[in-house]
């Protein structure tokens, strides 16, 4: 099987093992540090086997021994090695069938690769099967002339279904769309992304995180591509990294500004990196974030800011906002105010995600203390409800180091008590909760003032008869604090 990273060889491999009841597996894979060490991986495979090395033809068993470090001796003849891992294997299918999957191939140590397609291109009536998995880009040679089977990217509907399998919860309907068409049909971005760079890094779509859970050789390896490529085109490469819609219209408005030309998209484009269309999309999810990442703060400022000033404030108002917040190095009321706004937007369209990460931008950028404690914990409520509990404690942990006034403080004991209860901490949460009921008293006088059964949406005071005075039942209400009915 071959395919690009992410596609989904190694789920095969475990689906094939699943699929083989009766049969013994036998599993491997090359490993990047080991390529440099002779029948690595076929030690790997050979281990287990090895209580039917004694039944080998004697010259076969030297030059195994040899190979897997059992015996001393001189170099061992390639043929025989192969020859006795061919028939170790086929010894050891005449009980039960033998399955062998070599995962990551392309990090076969090249002695362990000949071997193994030298048993491949022998087996006929032995019950053994051997499929390998290995990256497109990384070609084996010694596999060449073996059957293969390339894996393609999944539908966008395939890929959707497979998002909402990922119990990573509702997204915005944007939010989703985005992530569908930045993986690219990739099961594995699919599934790694939204937990890579959380909920809030993709909140409404235009969050760029710096961090990812793929392999870090994977950036590495496209890092040193675009460092191949004419400065013009890796100004132009970040801007469309730094915005993550893929609108090309926004690119090509800000090269224009930038005095970047429309000839600056051509060597990416060439070298496969990027494709400008009806959407700017790159090779690979991870190249966005190879590019941005890579990048300096500066330089990331400075995208920022350019896609700010090309973006329509009446249009795409949240998108603007985004951009200025990442391209701001001080704190800016009117920048916090403009993201405060897009809050609400977000959170008017179900996106609570969105909202967090708009509101915690809001609170950083923020130059009057009190009202960045008030936007912490507003971005903390959102983070809670969108299933962030650790976050939102981490904001409110903040908000309580600033100056609030007490009905705020009321608001954050009232959080706190939720997130315990969402933990299942069950008595903290009750005495935060009564804490909070307490603090809220002499600051609410519309909950001083009303019945404890009114509030809870009760048509009567619970135990009242039908003929008994309102005011008396009001009274009768009041006669004890409400935070004490709690308990």
């Amino acid at each position: 099987m071959r395919g690009e990273p992410g596609i989904g060889k190694t789920a095969l491999l475990d689906f094939a093992a699943a699929g083989a009841a009766g049969s013994r597996i036998l599993r491997a894979a090359g490993v990047w540090s080991e390529l440099e060490l002779a029948y690595a991986a076929l030690h790997q495979l050979c281990m287990p086997l090895l209580d039917g090395i004694e039944r080998l033809p004697a010259p076969q068993r030297d030059a195994l021994g040899v190979a897997l470090g059992l015996s001393g001796g001189s170099t061992p003849d390639r043929f025989l090695v192969g020859l006795a891992v061919l028939t170790l294997m086929s010894d050891a299918a005449e009980t039960d069938p033998l399955v062998v999957l070599v995962d990551d191939a392309h990090w076969l140590d090249r002695s362990s690769a000949r071997v193994l397609a030298f048993v491949a291109r022998r087996l006929q009536a032995e019950s053994v099967a051997i499929l390998f998995a290995a990256r497109d880009e990384g070609a084996v040679d010694e596999l060449a002339g073996l059957p293969d089977l390339r894996l393609g990217a999944l539908s966008n509907a395939d890929a959707g279904e497979l998002l909402d399998s990922a119990g990573i919860g509702p997204l915005d309907e944007r939010v989703r769309d985005r992530i569908i068409a930045e993986a690219d049909g990739n099961p594995l971005a699919l599934l790694e992304l939204p937990h890579a760079l959380s909920r809030a890094g993709f909140a409404g779509g235009f969050a760029i995180s710096d961090r990812t859970a793929l392999a870090g050789r994977i950036e590495a390896s496209f890092r040193g591509q675009v460092a191949q490529l004419p400065e013009e085109t890796q100004r132009l490469l970040l801007v469309g990294a730094a915005e993550p819609l893929g609108d090309p219209v926004l690119l090509w408005r800000a090269a224009t500004a930038l005095g970047l030309p429309v000839e600056a998209a051509a060597p990416a484009e060439e070298a496969d990196l990027i494709t400008v269309g009806a959407r700017v999309t790159f090779r690979h999810p991870l190249l966005r974030s190879a590019l941005y990442g890579a990048a300096s703060p500066e330089q990331r400022r400075a995208a920022h800011r350019v896609l700010a000033e090309v973006t329509d404030p009446e249009l795409d108002p949240d998108r603007r906002a985004w951009h200025r917040a990442q391209a701001a190095l001080a704190p800016d009321e009117h920048v916090a105010a403009e993201l405060e706004a897009s809050a609400e937007r977000a959170r008017a369209r179900g996106g609570i995600a969105a909202a967090a990460a708009f509101l915690e931008r809001a609170a950083e950028l923020s130059p009057d203390e009190g009202r960045r404690a008030q936007r912490r914990l507003a971005a903390a409520r959102w983070k809670r409800l969108a299933g962030l509990p650790d976050a939102a404690s981490t904001l409110l942990a903040d908000a309580a180091r600033s100056p609030l006034q007490d009905r705020d403080r009321a608001a954050l004991q009232r959080l706190r008590g939720q997130i315990a209860l969402d933990l299942g901490r069950d008595s903290d949460a009750a005495r935060l909760l009564l804490d909070a009921a307490r603090r809220f008293e002499p600051v609410d006088p519309v909950l001083r003032a009303t019945p404890i059964w009114r509030r809870s949406g009760r048509r009567r005071a619970p135990g009242s008869s039908r003929t008994a005075s309102r005011r008396r039942r009001e009274r009768l209400a009041r006669r004890r604090p409400w935070w004490e009915l709690l308990a």
